[in-house]
C-alpha cells in the first residue's frame, strides 16, 4: 500500500475527532482496522506501536525536577491528546502522581493553539494567567499561552527549561 493509499483510506473511513472527543476510542481504531483491512493482530500492532511513539520516552531529569515541586506548586499538564491518552500515559508515567489537574484536549474537547485551551486549564486549576508559568516544546502554543497573559517558556534543553522553571518558581512564588 502506498502512502497516498494509506492516507486516502483514513480519509475515506469518516474517523471521529479523537483528539477533541472522548469516548471514541474503539471506534476510531475499528475504523483504521477496517480501512486498512487489517487483522486483529495487525490492528493491535498497531495499535500499541501508536502509544509507544506517542508516548515516547519519559524525559526523566525534567520529569524528577518537577516532581520535586509537587506540594510547593501547582502542577498541571495541557496536552493535545487523543481518546486513550490518559490511560496510556498513567500506565507507563503514573502523571496523577504528580500533577493535578491534567487537561487533555480530548476531554475538554479543544486543542492547542486554541485560547480555550487555556481557559478551560485556568479553570480547572482555579488560577489566573498571571499566576500559571507554561512549558511546551512548540513555539505557536507559547505565543498562543502569552495571548492569554500566561507566561510561557519554549523548551528545546533540558538543563535550560529547568534554570528558567527554577527562576520562575523563585520570582514569583508560582510557576
Amino acid at each position: 500500500m502506498t502512502a497516498d493509499d494509506f492516507s486516502a483510506r483514513l480519509v475515506a473511513a469518516d474517523l471521529p475527532d479523537a483528539a477533541r472527543e472522548t469516548g471514541v476510542v474503539d471506534r476510531y481504531w475499528g475504523g483504521i482496522g477496517t480501512a486498512l483491512e487489517l487483522s486483529a493482530l495487525q490492528l493491535a500492532d498497531m495499535r500499541a506501536d501508536f502509544w509507544d511513539a506517542y508516548c515516547g520516552t519519559l524525559n526523566q531529569p525534567l520529569f524528577d525536577f518537577v516532581a520535586g515541586l509537587r506540594g510547593t506548586v501547582g502542577l498541571a499538564i495541557l496536552s493535545n491528546s487523543g481518546d486513550g491518552a490518559r490511560e496510556e500515559e498513567e500506565r507507563r508515567f503514573a502523571f496523577s502522581a504528580v500533577f493535578d489537574p491534567i487537561c487533555y484536549s480530548h476531554e475538554i474537547g479543544v486543542t492547542k493553539p486554541d485560547p480555550e485551551a487555556w481557559r478551560s486549564a485556568l479553570r480547572q486549576m482555579r488560577a489566573s494567567p498571571d499566576e500559571v508559568f507554561f512549558v511546551d516544546d512548540v513555539a505557536e502554543n507559547i505565543e498562543a499561552a502569552r495571548a492569554v497573559g500566561i507566561r510561557g517558556h519554549l523548551h528545546v534543553a533540558t538543563e535550560e527549561t529547568i534554570r528558567v522553571i527554577a527562576a520562575a518558581v523563585r520570582g514569583s512564588g508560582r510557576p
